[in-house]
């Protein structure tokens, strides 16, 4: 049995994402926090790791991108997850006035949230919001999750589809202890950080254009250590064991401070 750890009650989007992923039997352990959900398997409690980076709608969350920096794990794998937020409660729509949910999910639903002139709540999670709203027992209080969070924890939904855009999608990494075989439709993650000059950032980038490889996403951070450094976080296409992508990585780690391969992986589609 495949054992994954999470972040969230049951019924949260990175447990149905992990169990997509990995198309079996697993079993879920839940956390409270995303830094919990990596130490869990870096201490060998759980095999993997499922960790949101960035929604399609509401852009990259950083905390987790902060977190890749500091982990010995690798990323072997990622998922493109449909979210389809549900508005939960025990009232009717007109009698809400106040929702809770993960400030992720009150971003993706800002507009029906402005639209009923509703006061929002932050939660740590989706899933966690329903019992949160089911402990209160408020026909004004709802919370915006799953209809698989809905069932689980026996509430009912009040309306479906509240997102401000239907085509709403989160990816998620997976991360172990173990690395990925090349497949020929790979992609690959690295954080670097670079001196302070210019033309620093476009000698690294110039890499990527000379080689031919396909960069897919840049991603800056503050460094959290000095006033207005930042790391850069990237992926692109191609296997850090590819003898084109090995020779470019190591021309790109002479021209940073620090650089830090985070793992290499099959290139996922939305579904």
């Amino acid at each position: 049995m495949i054992h994954v750890s999470f972040q969230g009650e049951r019924g949260a989007y990175s447990e149905a994402a992990a169990r997509s992923f990995f198309n079996e039997e697993i079993e879920t352990i839940p956390h409270t926090t995303f830094a919990e959900v990596l130490e869990n398997t870096s201490l060998d409690k759980t095999e993997y790791a499922i960790l949101p980076v960035e929604n399609s709608l509401e852009g990259s969350v950083g905390e987790s991108y902060d977190l890749l920096y500091s982990i010995s794990l690798n990323v072997m794998g990622e998922i493109y997850h449909r979210i389809e937020h549900c508005l939960i409660g025990i009232g009717k729509l007109e009698e809400v006035d106040t929702i809770y949910s993960h400030p992720q999910a009150l971003g993706q639903c800002r507009k029906f949230i402005e639209q009923h002139n509703m006061k929002t709540i932050p939660a740590y999670d989706t899933a966690g919001s329903v019992k949160i709203i089911k402990e209160l027992n408020k026909k004004n209080c709802a919370c915006i999750a799953s209809r698989a969070a809905s069932v689980i924890h026996k509430m009912p939904i009040i309306t479906e589809n509240v997102a401000n855009n239907l085509d709403n999608y989160t990816r998620f990494l997976i991360l172990s202890k173990t690395n990925s075989p090349e497949t020929g439709n790979d992609k690959t993650s690295i954080i670097f950080s670079i001196k302070h000059e210019p033309g620093s950032l476009h000698r690294i980038i110039e890499n990527f254009h000379k080689e031919n490889v396909n960069l897919t996403k840049i991603e800056s951070r503050p460094t959290k250590t000095n006033m207005w450094e930042y790391n850069f976080y990237v992926d692109f296409e191609g296997h850090e064991k590819n003898p084109q992508i090995s020779e470019m990585l190591d021309k790109i780690k002479r021209e940073t401070l620090f650089m830090k391969v985070l793992g290499s992986y099959p290139s996922a589609k939305l579904s």
